[in-house]
């Protein structure tokens, strides 16, 4: 049964469908100020959830009365849903637009929102397929509309194993080790807690770069976190780490105060936002193993990450121009990153944008992806460009 319809304030300009991402997938017919949504159908990795998928956009097609100008879908070619998005185009004779990650949850902000301004987004998440082949997710975005740029990002870290680097966070600590010229440090630290063949083999691999695909993703960063106070190792489930961390954040400014001193950071001259120096911080209140110390970790990781992210979009806002500041992306699903950061951003003069009637995670991906593959066929009609 499909989900209401969402009446959004301005007009899309153009009858588009949009079948999502690969996790949390929903898909999501644009037309006029109606967003028609599916239920939301899970990873796309179930076979059942695929089928579900296919059977959602028929019943959104049938909605539309077959009629669409174009399918809109993830960059990611070997989605199910980029797939489906392409046969389904090709069926109707009608434009498959591939929409950047990012870019698209950016799309569902101004789409909420009926932005039509340039903004800075600033789209955190845990990965995205970036147009360069290297997995995003930490992204400093100027956005308008189909027109988009990257301004900067997050550091890059190594993913000591792939995919299993995004599912045990003591990899991701081991990996900002790594960044920070301390990889001989791996084995030893982390032998006691996952066996020293584990922590020893993880070491050579990111001493050899073998096994460990580059990514800018904020989520890897607050595994990395997570992993270097020692509040997880293996997570049962998506983000358990990040919840935890959060959690004690929480707890630590609740009862400590909210206007602790940041730690430190550094934002580069060609916009990358570098965590490396706060870690350092992080690494050091670990070794003291005290809970309290590990809590004030926690919370010196939020707050410099708010004031950090705060920093990187008001320079870049004074630097183009732009007034608004759209947030998008799993990550904003964190109340005390979102508070904080969302508070700093209005002072500094800001208008700031998060979505509110939409998920600000892939649930939400598909209106994003509608709304800029629908401004893509009005700057122009006849093309069906990518929107990378």
């Amino acid at each position: 049964m499909s989900a209401p319809a969402l009446e959004l304030p301005a007009a899309a300009g153009a009858r588009v469908l949009a079948c999502g991402a690969w996790l949390k997938n929903a898909a999501c017919l644009l037309h006029g100020t109606q967003a028609q949504w599916s239920p939301v159908h899970g990873d796309l990795g179930d076979p059942a959830n695929c089928v579900a998928l296919e059977q959602s956009v028929d019943a959104l097609l049938r909605q539309a009365g077959g009629s669409v100008e174009a399918v809109a879908h993830d960059l990611h070619p070997d989605f199910f849903s980029s797939q489906l998005a392409q046969r389904v185009a090709g069926q109707l004779g009608v434009p498959a637009i591939a929409v950047q990650h990012h870019h698209a949850h950016i799309g569902a902000v101004a789409a909420e929102y009926g932005l039509r301004e340039p903004a800075i987004g600033l789209a955190l998440d845990g990965v995205g397929l970036g147009t360069d082949g290297v997995a995003w997710g930490g992204e400093l975005l100027w956005v308008q509309g189909a027109q988009w740029r990257r301004l900067g990002h997050l550091q890059t870290l190594a993913l000591p194993g792939g995919d299993t680097a995004a599912r045990e966070p003591w990899r991701m600590a081991a990996a900002v080790l790594h960044a920070m010229g301390r990889t001989a440090e791996v084995g030893a630290r982390y032998a006691g807690k996952v066996g020293a063949p584990a922590a020893q083999t993880v070491q050579a691999m990111l001493a050899k770069g073998v096994n460990c695909p580059p990514a800018t993703g904020a989520g890897r960063w607050f595994d990395a976190a997570a992993g270097a106070l020692g509040i997880s190792v293996k997570q049962a489930f998506e983000a358990e780490a990040a919840m935890a961390l959060e959690k004690l954040a929480a707890g630590y400014l609740a009862e400590h105060g909210q206007d602790m001193p940041q730690g430190e950071y550094a934002i580069e001259d060609d916009g990358v936002l570098d965590l490396r120096p706060l870690f350092a911080q992080l690494f050091s209140l670990a070794d003291g193993g005290d809970a309290q110390e590990i809590a004030r970790g926690a919370a010196l990781f939020h707050v410099t990450l708010a004031d950090a992210l705060t920093e990187w979009t008001e320079l870049a806002a004074q630097r183009h121009g732009v007034r608004a500041a759209a947030l998008g992306g799993g990550c904003f699903f964190n109340r005390v990153l979102t508070t904080r950061l969302a508070a700093a951003l209005d002072r500094r003069g800001l208008h700031v944008f998060l979505p509110q009637k939409v998920s600000c995670g892939d649930a939400g991906l598909a209106l994003g992806q509608a709304w800029v593959a629908a401004r893509q066929l009005q700057s122009s009609p006849k093309g069906a460009e990518a929107c990378v």
